[in-house]
């Protein structure tokens, strides 16, 4: 049974009756629309959105997308192009070699600009909007970028993105290029990208939509509340296990204040918790890392790569809200090669799954735990697998197959397909002598 520190009801600040900002490390509140702030202006501690209540199941309603859980929502709607709603698919295969009872992957790479980022901008966007800013801004992976742009956009906000110069996929910047964001490439690594877009939000230039700020988040829990009703309603049960890719840990997060929520309002039971299980790269894992030591808090690591660019991050902001989350719920987190990475990214595509390297990680995570026996066979699991294969398409390329070049005749095609050597056989050297 988990055993989680729900969400307290202190009396909300004057003027935020019904949502207001909480922060976790002090218990500041503030109301959350009076100004700017992404960090508790007492203690500098992460801040979390806070509700006088919180619904059950019976209270979502409308289409399968994000905003059916306005109820959930600081909102009743955002800037929405409209995102959610993805599917929970089957994977046979994986599931028998796995060895687990059910195993489903929630594929976040089928939102508009092709990850779960658009599930946090629709909230984050809609709020800059309440707040009458006029300049977005973000350090980003690439992810991050593409879905700012595009809401950006759609907002009619001016977006600015900040990247590690040569260390993020070209196909997403290419999406933040085309959704007309001001690019700037940063000598340096994601975390040093979010030292700048934090300093460039502190003296007023932008505002900051990356998972620091707590609205995104809230968007990003849709996820869990999607998992949930979908798995119930096909198995008639709650998963046991949540596995997920992890850079700055803000899903982890996202994900551990929906299932506190839904047990403070009744509607999930402590034992129906599933247990969240992060997947770090193993040239990225400071989450790992402390989880094994037991530590309270995260170290940054100055160096990192990986294969997985979108959770090449070594100071993942979101740690003091991640990290219980992993540990009240019963999971674990666990680092994965590069090469354990590709093979997973394989096999999710071997059964019609195409993600990109990060997402992958969740799939090589599992394989790991069960193969350690960390994960028992009569577990039911979702794996979250957060950004499309074409977000990376140079690494799809090298996972796959290479081309086979093969003459412009039929016959030598199908000799090449039956696996006879066409330019040295009978029907190469005939062709050469016409």
């Amino acid at each position: 049974m988990a055993d989680l520190t729900l969400p307290t009801r202190p009396e909300p600040p004057e003027g935020a009756e019904d949502v207001w900002l909480h922060c976790i490390e002090c218990g500041h509140t503030l109301p959350p629309f009076d100004g700017v702030v992404f960090t508790c202006p007492e203690c500098d501690g992460l801040l979390e959105v806070r509700y006088a209540t919180y619904p059950t199941f019976a209270d979502f309603e409308g289409d399968e997308r994000v905003w059916r859980y306005a109820a959930a929502l600081p909102f009743e709607e955002g800037v929405s192009l409209p995102e959610g709603g993805t599917q929970l698919h089957e994977v046979p295969r994986i599931e028998e070699s796995v060895g687990v009872r059910n195993l489903r992957v929630k594929h976040e790479g089928m939102n508009p600009t092709g990850s779960f980022k658009d599930r946090g901008m629709t909230v984050g966007v809609r709020v800059a909007q309440e707040l009458g800013v006029d300049r977005l801004a973000c350090a980003s992976t690439g992810n991050t970028s593409a879905a700012l742009a595009a809401y950006g956009a759609r907002a009619g906000l001016e977006t600015l993105v900040l990247l590690p110069a040569g260390k993020v996929a070209a196909g997403k910047i290419a999406q933040a290029s085309l959704h007309g964001a001001r690019i700037l490439e940063v000598d340096g690594n994601f975390d040093d990208c979010l030292d700048r877009v934090q300093d460039l939000a502190e003296r007023g230039e932008a505002y900051l939509l990356n998972s620091l700020n707590p609205f995104r988040l809230e968007g990003q829990k849709t996820i869990g509340l999607e998992i949930l009703e979908r798995f119930y309603a096909e198995e008639g049960r709650f998963p046991d296990r949540i596995v997920l890719p992890v850079g700055n840990a803000g899903n982890t997060a996202a994900l551990y204040k929906c299932f506190r929520e839904l047990v403070q309002s009744g509607a999930l039971a402590p034992g129906d918790v599933p247990k969240l299980t992060g997947v770090q790269a193993e040239g990225a894992a400071p989450m790992v890392e402390a989880i094994r030591e037991g530590n309270a808090e995260t170290r940054r690591w100055p160096d990192v790569e990986t294969i997985a660019t979108a959770i090449r991050i070594g100071n993942p902001v979101n740690a003091p809200k991640a990290l219980p989350g992993i540990r009240e719920t019963g999971g674990t987190a666990v680092a994965v090669s590069d090469a354990e990475i590709t093979d997973a990214q394989r096999e999710l595509a071997g059964e019609g799954v195409g993600v990109e390297p990060a997402s992958a990680a969740s799939l090589a995570g599992l394989r790991k735990l069960a193969d350690a026996g960390e994960v028992s066979a009569g577990e039911d699991v979702v794996c979250l697998t957060t950004g499309h294969l074409l977000k990376d398409p140079d690494a799809a390329a090298k996972a796959g197959s290479e081309p086979e070049p093969v003459p412009n005749d039929t016959d030598d095609i199908l000799a090449h397909l039956a696996g006879k050597d066409v330019d040295g056989g009978l029907l190469g050297r005939l062709r050469r002598l016409l």
